[in-house]
């Protein structure tokens, strides 16, 4: 009988995914249709043409995921948020859902993003990848150099070193080209865990598949993880460190939510009613 009760909510979670994503697709052609164009003639120079665009990325991203939370399919909270908000990180983070890469950008001022090569051609999302100056994965042996040059230009650079969504059931897996890029950058890493409960947006999972109640987003801003004494302790060997660091990417990835420790937290959901939240900010609202 209880199963039953639970229905009505499913259904609507399953109209309003399809309202959440159809206004995603519809955001981003307007965005390469009007937005873009018009910025093209406010702003001469290709550097503030890429900032405002930025920008406008980000404050759409905000919009999206409160506009997810208001149709009731997620609810989340953010740990050690403020962390986000410097100058030339690299930020390696695992990826369980679809909208990771939503949430990330939407907290990180002056983001890039390594993306599929792919997107720069999709109708939806050709406007905001091109517009925004982020990374296409086909570089080739120039990817590490362009990397580290939009990190060293004051850029926040998102990486997710498993290079596609987490499958369900499965070890992580991740590849050693992020921490190539943090090694031969001389870069530090700002790691990201997300965490989903219960899973949903997962990779295979059909969009209509909806879960039996909303998605509970968990995001955790760990401390940075300096490179230079892995590489060091690894003799100067590259290949070696990446290893190394690789596997303590894995390791933050990995542990259980218990161990996380008391942060400064960002409220997103139904659950921060009559909660204190002084010095926070909330991701559903641009600012």
């Amino acid at each position: 009988m209880s199963e039953w009760l639970r229905w009505p909510g499913r259904l609507w979670r399953i109209f309003a995914t399809a309202l959440a994503f159809a206004c995603f697709g519809v955001g981003g052609l307007l965005l390469w249709l009007a937005v873009f164009p018009a910025q093209a003639l406010l702003y001469r120079k290709p550097e503030r043409r890429q900032q405002a665009a930025r920008k406008v990325v980000q404050a759409v991203f905000r919009l999206f995921i409160g506009w997810m939370r208001v149709l009731g399919l997620i609810r989340y909270e953010i740990h050690g948020a403020e962390k986000l908000q410097r100058r030339g990180l690299l930020i390696l983070a695992n990826h369980p859902t679809l909208i990771d890469v939503a949430f990330l950008i939407g907290l990180v001022p002056n983001a890039s993003c390594v993306v599929k090569s792919t997107l720069a051609d999709h109708p939806c999302t050709r406007g905001p990848v091109r517009a925004t100056g982020y990374i296409c994965n086909n570089a080739g042996a120039d990817l590490l150099l362009a990397c580290t040059a939009s990190v060293a230009a004051g850029s926040n650079l998102i990486i997710f070193p498993e290079g596609t969504r987490t499958q369900p059931g499965q070890s992580l897996k991740m590849q050693r080209g992020a921490a190539q890029i943090a090694l031969r950058g001389g870069l530090d890493i700002t790691p990201v865990r997300i965490h989903c409960e219960p899973l949903g947006l997962y990779k295979g999972q059909p969009w209509w598949t909806v879960a039996r109640t909303p998605l509970r987003f968990t995001i955790e801003v760990g401390d940075d993880l300096a490179c230079a004494p892995m590489l060091e302790a690894a003799g100067g060997e590259h290949g070696r460190a990446a290893r190394r660091l690789t596997d303590r990417l894995i390791q933050f990835f990995t542990e259980p939510d218990k161990n996380r420790p008391p942060r400064t937290v960002t409220k997103g959901s139904h659950a921060s009613a009559g909660t204190r939240n002084q010095g926070t900010t909330d991701i559903g609202t641009p600012t």
